[in-house]
């Protein structure tokens, strides 16, 4: 890896994300030698991926380099590679460009989607998890709606336009959102010789409720922002097969559809090495004590989606959020300050700050520790709060003209097929 020899002690943060940067922010100038390996060299804002994924934003204003943010740290070093496996015994880890030592290890490995074992809707469902997953859908979308004004039949031509959303979870609600207002004011203008009243948004969620962990009043005003722009929802309907034609469900109802998205559910992004019996396996995220160590690892911490704290509040760990894993990452970085110092370790002791969705233009749901409000007023502390958790000047001023451009214009000037992707469906459309 060309990581110099030191004299200090080296820590390894295994992923670029909200937990991986906040530990990798909080050891920056001091007298440690931090190494962050990442299989993509930049950090993604991932509550804005539904956004890129329906045109409104390019990928590169949620996006911001790692080696811009750390290129005046000392002793610093970024590594482009993905972690196969990790040797707690040896203390290192093995890596698609080479090995590397550790005297501490922070696994911020974060998730990927949970298909629940169905192998048929892992092969053919869309997943929105990374930047070059969301670019695919925004391609498959447009594509979608070219091959229908190709096609004269009329059945074929339904189902390219009929969109199933599988997961009724702040990203589901919010994708079907930006799905219906996409629906509403700028795919009649794209495409005014296609009957775009064909067109279908179907939003499928197990349980008998939306935004599953806010308040009922949250659920029931985002079930009915949804309902009055169009999209169709489904509750207590649970999706069992996906063959790339129809969607299957354990209720009458079924769909046929060229793009179905999940968004049902993570898992923790495991890496192969360490002892079965610090994994929980489902959902695949490792024990670690109030401190944020792996079980019976003292030298190796877990933070953010990755990391199960049980506790009697948290029976099953922590939301799967940005916030727990800025703050595990937080403090993940001091307690290894402290244990370098001899000092005593503080115990995690989450803040939560609440929770919120947008369900489109002046839509939006808040759930804030002391007041829960809706509308309006809520779509613009949603936009506020997310505009500023953005990293870089850059991107805070690109996303606010990007949001304001589309405010007045009732317009997305991102809805540009880039590099096709061609879908694992017969119905595609390919560049002659």
């Amino acid at each position: 890896m060309n990581i110099p020899q030191t004299c200090f002690p080296r820590v390894v943060i295994i992923g670029g994300g909200f937990a991986g940067l906040a530990a990798a922010r909080g050891l920056e100038e001091q007298e440690l030698q931090v190494v962050l390996i990442d299989k993509h060299n930049y950090h993604t804002f991932q509550p804005l991926l539904y956004q890129v994924a329906t045109g409104g934003l390019e990928p590169d204003s949620i996006a911001f380099p790692l080696r811009k943010r750390f290129n005046d740290v000392e002793n610093f070093y970024f590594r482009l590679a993905e972690v196969t496996n990790i040797d707690a015994d040896q203390k290192e880890v093995q890596t698609t460009i080479g090995n590397l030592a550790y005297d501490y290890l922070i696994i911020a490995t974060g998730s990927t989607t949970n298909f629940f074992g169905n192998t048929n809707v892992q092969k053919y469902a869309m997943e929105m998890k990374s930047v070059p997953q969301s670019l695919n859908i925004r391609s498959l979308i447009l594509e979608n709606f070219e091959e229908a004004l190709l096609t004269s039949n009329l059945e074929d031509r339904k189902k390219l336009m009929n969109f199933v959303i599988v997961g009724g979870g702040p990203t589901g609600v919010e994708l079907a959102g930006a799905l219906a207002e996409m629906k509403k004011e700028i795919l009649p203008k794209d495409y005014p010789d296609l009957d775009i009243r064909l067109m279908k948004i179907n939003l499928i969620q197990s349980s008998g409720e939306l935004l599953k962990g806010m308040s009922s009043k949250a659920s029931e005003k985002a079930e009915d922002f949804l309902i009055k722009l169009g999209v169709d929802v489904w509750k207590n309907l649970r999706v069992l097969d996906y063959n790339g034609d129809v969607v299957s469900t354990n209720g009458e109802d079924h769909f046929r559809a060229s793009t179905v998205i999940w968004a049902a559910g993570v898992k923790g992004e495991a890496i192969k090495g360490l002892p079965e019996t610090c994994l929980i396996e489902r959902p695949a995220r490792y024990k670690v004590d109030a401190f944020n160590k792996v079980v019976g690892l003292p030298n190796i911490f877990a933070i953010g989606d990755v990391a199960c704290m049980q506790s009697e509040s948290y029976p099953y760990g922590h939301p799967m959020m940005a916030q727990p894993a800025i703050q595990q990452g937080k403090l993940a970085a001091k307690n290894i300050l402290s244990e370098l110092k001899g000092k005593a370790l503080k115990p995690f002791v989450y803040n939560d700050k609440g929770a919120m969705a947008t369900i489109g233009r002046n839509k939006a749901v808040v759930d804030l520790p002391k007041w829960k409000f809706q509308g309006v007023f809520a779509w613009f502390v949603w936009m506020f709060v997310h505009l500023f958790s953005l990293i870089g000047f850059r991107n805070k001023a690109v996303v606010f003209l990007n949001w304001m451009y589309n405010y007045i214009r009732f317009d997305r000037e991102t809805r540009l097929i880039i590099r096709p992707f061609k879908n694992k469906n017969e119905y595609s459309f390919q560049e002659k």
